[in-house]
């Protein structure tokens, strides 16, 4: 089996096999076949390495000329394992340095198939039965916009214990290239799912799906009967699952009635609120078991 990389010089950036990573919208990439078989974008080395060790297919490679050596042990085992046509696109610097946002993108990107998502009642009692037994933490995200507040929280959530990530119909999606970047390629280590069918069904069959599954939803929300997040006897619950709200307004009404209970980050000097990044990290650190070195259950990965 070759394991030479298909590299390409590439002299323009209006060359229509770079339009993955120079024209098409976020939404157009997710769209740029029939929907299962979109695409999305990986920036920098690490991230992209992420991906390839996530298992994840590429369909390309695009890096400024400096990087091919750096990058091409990563190539090398890309092709290896029978990916052998998959293009490198390679230009020199000074022509990186003409795309948009080169500074964050560090001169190596990818494009990478978008991975099908598993059901959410399948992908819950995976989790579960990958814990044998152990206390199950998942985090459900409910209309969260910004995508550097989604990255931020994959992030923590790969660093602190987070079994899974359930993101709400309105949530933005944690493939998109700010998110992926802020995250460092952890969106590509925590499993995530889709919960809930549409918006308008939100939150009740996202409840009765977690509820179904033996867990205790758990709204982070400042309401005159939440607990403290300090308190004992919220590490007795087996299997939680963690509701954080929009940046602004927080959890809506509906899923706050709809939870089993209500847990506020105690705060000092009159502040009391955080960013959702820095809550969701402290309600992790506090609900989630502390273990280095944590193996993830991914979707499939044990069939």
């Amino acid at each position: 089996m070759p394991t030479t990389p298909c590299l390409i010089r590439i002299d323009s950036l209006d060359d229509e096999r770079l339009d993955a990573y120079t024209r098409l919208t976020e939404r157009e990439l997710r769209c740029v076949l029939e929907p299962e078989k979109g695409i999305f974008i990986a920036e920098s080395a690490k991230v992209i390495e992420r991906a390839v060790d996530a298992g994840l297919t590429p369909v390309s490679f695009l890096m400024g000329e400096r990087w091919v050596d750096q990058l091409m042990p990563l190539l090398e085992r890309v092709t290896a394992a029978g990916n052998t046509e998959i293009p490198v696109f390679v230009a020199s610097m000074e022509l990186m340095e003409q795309l948009t946002g080169f500074t964050v993108t560090r001169g190596a990107l990818a494009a990478f198939r978008r991975p099908a998502m598993p059901d959410a009642a399948d992908f819950l009692h995976g989790i579960v039965a990958h814990a044998q037994g152990r206390p199950v933490r998942v985090c459900v995200l409910e209309g969260i916009v910004d995508h550097t507040n989604v990255g931020a929280i994959f992030r923590s959530a790969a660093a602190l214990n987070v079994d899974g990530i359930l993101v709400s119909p309105t949530c933005c999606d944690p493939l998109y290239r700010r998110a992926v970047r802020v995250s460092m390629g952890t969106v590509f280590q925590v499993p995530w799912c889709r919960l809930g069918s549409e918006a308008r069904r939100w939150p009740h069959d996202g409840l009765a799906t977690l509820h179904e599954a033996g867990f205790t939803c758990v709204a982070m929300a400042l309401t005159d009967d939440s607990v403290s997040l300090d308190d004992p006897a919220l590490a007795s619950i087996e299997r939680m699952a963690i509701f954080m709200g929009t940046e602004g307004a927080g959890l809506k009404a509906s899923t706050i009635a709809g939870a089993d209970l209500a847990v506020r980050i105690p705060m000092a000097h009159g502040v009391d609120s955080l960013n959702v990044a820095a809550a969701s990290a402290v309600a992790f650190w506090q609900l989630c078991p502390h273990v280095d070195n944590a193996y993830h259950y991914r979707p499939g990965m044990f069939a």
